[in-house]
């Protein structure tokens, strides 16, 4: 492989060490073909507690689609905007929207009670499902989903969460079959969801 082409490649796969996420994706050109995964796939068992205080397993989820993003209140940015951007493709999937359940589960459980979950989420489509659980819990499910996650002490003493930012996709077996990335545009964005929504 000539340098010119190799600095790239090799950038490129330091990227995605870094950034935690624990398997490897790749695409083809084709956006309606599947990811071919290497490593073990995200997913997992799971018993947290929703912005209501009920419990949330995913035993509740068989037979129905979900999406889930790992996030947290505080986040400034990556957290609000793919939750908008989850609420507008809710809304632009119309009835079919039903069919699927959306997830936010929480990286800063010490902060993250039901409470703050519940009145962040009143900012969003309400069929978006906030959830949080003990740090044990936290880790466990984060850990089982590959999510890369990390507390930074800022400067004034307080914190702010580091995290991989991407929307998982699972069928309603629980399986693993795609993400979305921050920044998909509108359309493939859509497009992924109703893959999902169909089973296809």
């Amino acid at each position: 492989m000539r340098p010119r082409i190799l600095v790239p490649v090799l950038l490129a796969i330091a990227a995605i060490l870094v950034g935690g996420a624990g398997f490897l994706l790749v695409y083809s050109k084709d956006p309606s073909t599947r990811p071919v995964v290497s490593g073990t796939l995200p997913g997992g068992p799971f018993r947290l507690t929703d912005q209501a205080g009920a419990t949330l397993s995913d035993a509740d989820l068989k037979g129905r689609p979900f999406a889930v993003f790992f996030g947290f209140t505080h986040c400034p940015e990556v957290c609000p905007t793919t939750l908008w951007e989850m609420s507008q493709a809710l809304a632009a999937l119309g009835p079919d929207a039903d069919r699927l359940r959306v997830l936010f589960v929480t990286v800063d459980p010490e902060r993250d009670r039901p409470e703050m979950l519940q009145e962040y989420l009143q900012s969003f489509d309400r069929r978006i499902t906030g959830l949080t659980g003990s740090p044990d819990e936290i880790a466990a499910v984060a850990k089982s989903y590959r999510v890369y996650w990390r507390k930074v002490p800022t400067g004034d003493g307080d914190y702010t969460m580091d995290h991989s930012a991407m929307v998982y996709l699972m069928d309603g077996e629980g399986r693993f079959t795609d993400t979305i990335a921050y920044g998909t545009p509108e359309p493939e964005r859509l497009a992924a969801l109703r893959r999902l929504i169909s089973g296809t």
